[in-house]
Formats: C-alpha cells, sequence, structure tokens
C-alpha cells in the first residue's frame, strides 16, 4: 500500500514539475484579429485579419521605412516625439535597452514614430538618434504626414493626439507594442517602467526561438 502511494506521489510531483515547465505562449492582440481572411491590397495578398496593415514613413537618415523593412523581422514599435518633456526620456531609455540587448540580433528592428511631424523634421530625429547613439538599420525613428502617423497609431491602438493642454503640446500612450514575423501585435507593454520592460524582453527572445515564426 505504502508502494502504491509512493508511486502516486511521485507521478503528481512529476506532473507538477512538467505543468511549471511548460513555455510562455504570447497571446495574439489587436481589433482586427476575428481569424477571418480579408483581401489586403497593400500587400497584394491575402491577409489574416490582425495583421498590422502597409505603412510608408521615413527614417532619420531619409531612407523609406515600408511594410517591407518589417518583412521577416520581428519589431518593436511605440510613438512619441523629441521634445517632449514627460514620459518620452523614460520610454526612449527603456528602448535603448531593448536595442542594446539585442544589438546583434538580426531579426529585430525597433520602430519609433513621431507625433510632432511638423517640428520632427529627418534632420531633427538625426540629431535626436546621434545622441541616442543609434544606427537606422536597427532602431527607425520615423516621420511621415500627421494623418497618416495618427492613423497607425489608432491601428496600433495607441493613443496619440495634439492636445494644447498637455506638457509638450501632445498626449500619447507609453506602450510599446511587440510585433511578429506575421505583422500580428503579440504583447503589450509599459514602456515608462523597467520591469515592463524586463519582461517584453523575455517575450522577444520566445518570438526569436518560437518555430511558429
Amino acid at each position: 500500500m505504502q508502494k502504491n502511494w509512493l508511486i502516486i506521489l511521485s507521478s503528481i510531483l512529476f506532473l507538477s514539475c512538467t505543468e511549471t515547465e511548460k513555455p510562455k505562449e504570447l497571446p495574439f492582440l489587436g481589433p482586427y484579429n476575428s481569424g477571418g481572411k480579408i483581401q489586403n491590397s497593400d500587400f497584394d495578398q491575402e491577409a489574416e485579419l490582425g495583421q498590422i496593415r502597409a505603412f510608408e514613413f521615413v527614417d532619420q537618415d531619409g531612407n523609406a521605412v515600408n511594410h517591407s523593412t518589417i518583412n521577416g523581422k520581428i519589431y518593436v514599435t511605440d510613438f512619441f516625439f523629441t521634445s517632449c518633456p514627460t514620459i518620452c526620456p523614460k520610454m526612449k531609455q527603456q528602448m535603448l535597452r531593448i536595442y542594446e540587448e539585442f544589438e546583434a540580433e538580426e531579426d529585430l528592428i525597433l520602430l519609433s514614430h513621431s507625433i510632432d511631424p511638423k517640428r520632427d523634421s529627418v534632420g531633427r530625429l538625426k540629431t535626436f538618434a546621434d545622441k541616442l547613439g543609434i544606427t537606422s538599420d536597427r532602431w527607425h525613428l520615423v516621420t511621415g504626414e500627421k494623418d497618416s502617423i495618427y492613423s497607425m497609431a489608432k491601428h496600433y491602438m495607441i493613443a496619440a493626439q495634439k492636445d494644447d493642454l498637455a506638457l509638450g503640446g501632445y498626449a500619447h500612450s507609453g506602450q510599446f507594442l511587440l510585433i511578429d514575423k506575421k505583422r500580428q501585435i503579440r504583447g503589450i507593454y509599459d514602456g515608462t517602467v523597467a520591469e515592463d520592460v524586463d519582461i517584453l524582453m523575455e517575450d522577444i527572445r520566445i518570438l526569436l526561438g518560437s518555430e511558429e515564426e
């Protein structure tokens, strides 16, 4: 009888250990993720609902940044402006942590959209990038038409708007989004909190090592 109880206890412990060692599975997020199909003329192919749509911006070196730039890549994206006096400095320091941690990882890029295209010219973004010590092959600081940028923020489910009452003249979210190689949102994180960015970096490693990519 005692032997049988030992066998049962061993089985329970084995199952418990197996359960705790199960790899973390990242969710699929986004307002368009209904599991259906749509015809996306921008990509000239049948695209799954839930995918990030095509876009066209220009980065700090004057290079075009579009869906071809992210093709086959995992990327982290956010929205900011260079003269932001509130949360942007914290966000950029946290994004810089990601940049430095994965600097040698060719399958990951960073994409930061300026929500102040009137002042954040290509030249101004270049100066900002140089101060951060970053290069555009790994981290794109992009600008473009105001309506296109704000529409893209809405598409990402990010709050971004001109607000004369806000410090700096704009109100925006401090969130970072993690996008997989299939252009699907897999995580949303507070870009002002180091502990949340730690989780983001763990999730990046999961995607980098995932066969589903």
